[in-house]
């Protein structure tokens, strides 16, 4: 995911944020732990950052892509095998992004480690690519491979299809497998745009990427906590997941958004203990570092993993 135009970070958000800050609010889906990161010395950053993870999180993006690959590259079983078992200890779910070019790798990999998977077919506007990844998604569902199914990602924001054409797709999906969870990943926003998507999903999918909306990172857990609220109140009581949200380590700045490695660790650890006290299903994006994004999202594109290139934890 990457900028949207029209959404963001303003003044009117961080004067709400700023009384939000200043409230004693006891309402379930508020409770967090607040940490004063101003006087936590960086080598504390680091362990807290490291605790955080080794508690286990609930989900994680799988990235599939060394350097030298991108999508299109044909992926092997053993490179998949080799990333979900540094992974596996870590998260209990992972979440794929396609069914083809050895995506279809990951669900089977994940299982015979003990993991939980969301699987997601990519589509497109290659019409011939779209079936493919549709009947491999139900291929695997029936295999037993899928507990959350994906249909499409961001596909409206990238107006690849026709909104009639990706509600064909979801409909299809869930008369060949009704016994598994299907819906339909994109920006929080979108689900209260786009009624029709958002009735037809069994879950609401949902990316949430305070970065991507210029927020300062004081302000990003109540701007993804926002961002959360807004797919909650469009799904009107259907289960949540938050697909996709993170903070890049390096790469720059977008707007009031720094990419830097304090503010990476500051919004993972924020993350994980507002989901985790709340009960809030969460993928975080992303597992490895993947160069080849530098091109679609700028530097930053190549630093949204929780481990570098080589495999190995950044902090």
């Amino acid at each position: 995911m990457s900028y949207r135009e029209g959404h963001l970070f303003t003044s009117q958000n961080q004067e709400k944020y700023s009384r939000i800050q200043q409230e004693n609010d006891s309402d379930f889906q508020h409770q967090h732990i607040h940490i004063n990161y101003s006087e936590l010395p960086k080598d504390d950053l680091k362990s807290l950052w490291h605790k955080t993870l080794q508690n286990v999180i609930h989900g994680i993006c799988f990235s599939i892509y060394e350097d030298g690959q991108k999508p299109g590259s044909i992926i092997t079983e053993a490179q998949v095998e080799r990333r979900i078992k540094i992974l596996q200890p870590y998260a209990k779910w992972v979440r794929s992004f396609s069914c083809i070019e050895g995506n279809e790798h990951v669900p089977r990999v994940a299982k015979k480690y003990g993991m939980k998977t969301l699987v997601g077919a990519w589509l497109g506007d290659d019409l011939e690519l779209n079936e493919k990844e549709i009947e491999g998604l139900i291929a695997m569902a029936k295999d037993g491979l899928v507990d959350v199914a994906a249909v499409g990602n961001e596909v409206m924001y990238r107006k690849d299809l026709t909104e009639e054409q990706l509600l064909a797709y979801i409909q299809r999906v869930k008369d060949a497998i009704p016994h598994i969870p299907v819906g339909y990943v994109d920006a929080y926003y979108e689900f209260s745009h786009r009624p029709m998507i958002t009735e037809i999903c069994d879950v609401i999918l949902t990316n949430c990427y305070p970065y991507w909306e210029g927020c300062p990172i004081e302000y990003s857990f109540e701007h993804m906590r926002s961002m959360f609220e807004s797919a909650k109140n469009a799904g009107q009581g259907k289960r949540v997941i938050i697909t996709e949200t993170g903070w890049p380590s390096e790469g720059g700045a977008f707007k009031g958004s720094v990419a830097n490695a304090e503010n990476a660790m500051r919004y993972f650890i924020d993350c994980q203990n507002w989901c985790k006290s709340n009960g809030i299903e969460n993928f975080y994006f992303a597992s490895f570092d993947e160069s080849w994004k530098t091109g679609p999202e700028g530097d930053v594109g190549a630093y949204w993993g929780l481990w570098d290139k080589h495999e190995q934890l950044k902090f």
